[in-house]
């Protein structure tokens, strides 16, 4: 498989004009975007907005098609394939290399953004005001990169895409909202999974095995029930293991072992840990109370 460590590199390898600057390019696509047709790996954080008319996406382990009118992100060393595609409107492509965010707050900050770890059918759809907004960066972006560089340029394309980024999670934010009746139905399949899970003794949970049952990312679930319920996927899964454990010592003739085996704990203190921590007591003083 291709990789890329370097802009020019990519640009050369796809037959595009060399980037302005080793670290950072923008493309506008018209039309179609000659970004080859087989799967890479890169350094670089890619941003795209796009209105697919034809074409294949792949991003990490899923390949989507026709994945129109939407915005994406994508993060270094992931699996990622553009395949014959055809565009209805304009399109435009930023690839940021990691060294390029160096000294900058963004090489902390960008690891916040959750849907960088969105899976391609996760794209965030724009409104046509959203979308103006994007555009309206994306041409202060451009306007700087083909401009002569100095010694404001970086900080100047590094604030813009800074503001790309906060619009893009408050639109993400703004499209939960709008799938609300598609959100609940998520929140509700999450419980039913994870109380199969718990029921069939499979051990402890992760958010990846649960997002996997129900065909999305762990990220966009997290998010997701974050929006919805006000806690992530992880401390969401926390609850319901406490809940159980409660349940349990209080109405099972087990000791603190048996039952922190039985939810699958492996560590019987780390079980303690997380008990104390959700209810501010330990087991074995949560037990006490009940029978004083």
């Amino acid at each position: 498989m291709q990789h890329f460590s370097s802009l020019a590199d990519m640009h050369r390898f796809n037959g595009i004009d060399l980037p302005e600057n080793p670290l950072f390019s923008a493309i506008r696509c018209v039309n179609s975007c000659n970004l080859g047709d087989r799967e890479f790996t890169s350094d670089f954080y890619m941003i795209a907005l796009k209105k697919l008319k034809s074409g294949v996406i792949l991003y990490g382990r899923t390949r989507y098609d026709h994945d129109t009118g939407s915005m994406s992100f994508y993060k270094p060393r992931q699996v990622v394939e553009f395949n014959n595609l055809q565009f209805e409107e304009d399109s435009f492509l930023l690839f940021i290399h990691e060294d390029y965010l160096h000294g900058h707050k963004l090489h902390n900050e960008i690891n916040s953004y959750g849907y960088f770890d969105y899976e391609i059918n996760e794209a965030l759809h724009l409104s046509p005001r959203e979308e103006q907004i994007m555009w309206d960066l994306y041409y202060k972006i451009e306007g700087e990169y083909l401009n002569n560089t100095d010694e404001y340029s970086r900080d100047i394309i590094l604030t813009h895409i800074d503001s790309m980024l906060k619009y893009s999670q408050r639109f993400y934010k703004r499209q939960f909202i709008n799938r609300a009746k598609l959100s609940g139905k998520t929140v509700s399949a999450f419980q039913e999974v994870m109380t199969k899970y718990f029921k069939e003794g499979q051990g402890l949970p992760t958010v990846s095995t649960l997002a996997a049952q129900l065909n999305i990312s762990p990220r966009y679930l997290s998010d997701l029930l974050k929006q919805e319920t006000g806690k992530t996927a992880m401390e969401n899964i926390h609850i319901y293991l406490i809940n159980e454990a409660k349940n349990r010592l209080k109405t099972h003739q087990q000791n603190i072992s048996e039952i922190a085996y039985e939810l699958g704990f492996e560590n019987v203190p780390y079980f303690s840990r997380l008990f104390k921590k959700e209810t501010g007591i330990s087991p074995n003083q949560f037990k006490k109370q009940l029978i004083n």
